[in-house]
């Protein structure tokens, strides 16, 4: 499993992913679940969907010389 996610986008996602979950616990709604999927894609850098569209966002975390 090649990470995938990069610093910026796993931030976004940390944060969004706290965000529904903390609503869905205020309004005690079982769609507050959903924000394990951007956590979990956040915490293992990992995101399956970006593997079946192509997409890399590691490669802003690279150095530019």
């Amino acid at each position: 499993m090649k990470t995938n996610v990069g610093s910026y986008d796993v931030a976004v996602r940390f944060t969004a992913g706290c965000l529904i979950l903390c609503l869905g616990t205020h309004f005690e709604n079982w769609w507050g679940l959903v924000g394990l999927v951007p956590l979990l894609t956040a915490l293992t850098g990992f995101c399956p969907l970006y593997v079946l569209l192509h997409i890399d966002t590691t490669y802003t975390d690279r150095p530019h010389c």
